[in-house]
């Protein structure tokens, strides 16, 4: 018994300074210890979620920015009907009775270009009617512009049928010359020109395509160019009557009187210069027409002029117009081009002028689809930005 006890004894005696240390160690640890490593997960989430969130803002901010840029965009873009434009809009339109000159290599039959020289070359028109005559040039030049030696050796215009079509009309032989006659602006200065016209020389009953084919010789080396042209030998309305000016609604209109013997849709296309001969508007009549006696309508938008404030009076010049032919070649037949000037307007106050933009129910409907994007998006950035 006195064994035992004794032997209890230093077991507990042993046993209590290991106990004493356990809650001595445990003492020390703070109540929270064990979620310690869980804290710091939960930090991290929050700077990720930051993060991203910051991400989130400055994309759609980008976005919003993009969508109030369209927005602003299309409505500047369609201040005016299509119409009646702005000349600045489109300024390959404003002068279509310019010669359109190309400078490009000459090419030889195997298709290598010519070493040192450019070929130069000129035609009047591509869209030729009636009784219209089209002059076409070509001369060398070599890179510092000097003009080069050359030769013609041939040039001739054909039919240019469609794929798999035989031509039905026969070469005709052109004359390309540096006289000074038969359409050359200057004897011996290396521009050699000719001049088709189609309606005496062959393709009176042609209504397509005519190719001119020139072959060329500098030097030894032998080269083509190739001019072309659509041909309209008979007009499917003829001008009228003259023009006719009013101020309505707020609007310029012009009136252009016309026979039209082919019902259809035409398009015509006008230029309108200031007083001071600056080009200002490009105006568009496209409508279905009867057969008859008939008026186009080429209308200068009030807004368009209250915004541009132009001189007057204004002239009205260089008028272009076909019957649109869907889905056949050509797709147009020409009516005879009024070139230059072909009516000066009175002088109006320009109070007199509508300052409304444009509206219709498409643009008003794509207005609004796009306010909604704008809308959509910065509903979105307030949303992110809040604290």
């Amino acid at each position: 018994m006195a064994a035992g006890a004794l032997g209890w004894y230093a077991w507990s005696s042993a046993a209590a300074p290991e106990a004493a240390a356990v809650a001595s160690a445990g003492a020390a640890l703070p109540a929270t210890s064990p979620f310690a490593p869980l804290s710091a997960s939960a930090s991290a989430f929050g700077d990720a979620n930051r993060r991203a969130r910051a991400e989130q803002l400055t994309l759609w901010q980008q976005r919003l920015a993009r969508a109030q840029d369209t927005l602003e965009a299309y409505r500047d873009s369609t201040r005016y009907p299509y119409e009646s434009q702005p000349s600045s809009a489109h300024s390959d339109q404003l002068y279509p009775n310019r010669p359109i000159d190309e400078d490009h290599a000459l090419r030889t039959r195997d298709g290598k270009a010519a070493s040192g020289v450019r070929l130069r070359t000129s035609q009047e028109r591509v869209f030729v009617q009636g009784s219209e005559s089209v002059r076409f040039t070509v001369s060398l030049v070599d890179e510092a512009g000097r003009t080069r030696p050359l030769r013609v050796n041939r040039a001739w215009a054909h039919e240019l049928p469609k794929p798999n079509t035989a031509s039905l009309f026969p070469e005709v032989p052109l004359n390309f010359n540096d006289d000074g006659t038969a359409g050359d602006a200057a004897p011996s200065d290396g521009v050699y020109s000719a001049t088709l016209q189609p309606a005496t020389q062959g393709f009176a009953q042609l209504l397509g395509a005519i190719r001119v084919e020139v072959d060329l010789q500098y030097r030894d080396e032998r080269g083509m160019t190739l001019f072309d042209i659509v041909y309209t030998p008979q007009s499917p309305a003829d001008w009228q009557g003259g023009v006719r000016e009013a101020l309505e609604d707020g609007s310029l209109n012009f009136y252009l009187g016309a026979n039209v013997r082919v019902p259809g849709r035409y398009v015509v296309t006008a230029r309108v210069d200031d007083a001071s001969g600056q080009p200002f508007a490009l105006l568009t009549f496209n409508d279905e027409v009867a057969a008859g006696a008939q008026a186009f309508r080429l209308s200068l938008f009030g807004k368009l002029v209250r915004d541009g404030k132009p001189a007057f009076p204004l002239t009205l010049r260089d008028v272009d117009a076909f019957l649109l032919r869907p889905d056949a070649f050509p797709d147009r037949l020409l009516m005879p081009r009024l070139a230059g000037i072909v009516h000066a307007s009175r002088s109006y106050a320009l109070a007199s002028f509508a300052d409304t933009e444009w509206s219709s129910e498409e643009r008003s409907r794509y207005l609004a689809e796009l306010q909604r994007d704008v809308d959509a998006a910065r509903t979105r950035v307030d949303q992110l930005g809040r604290p």
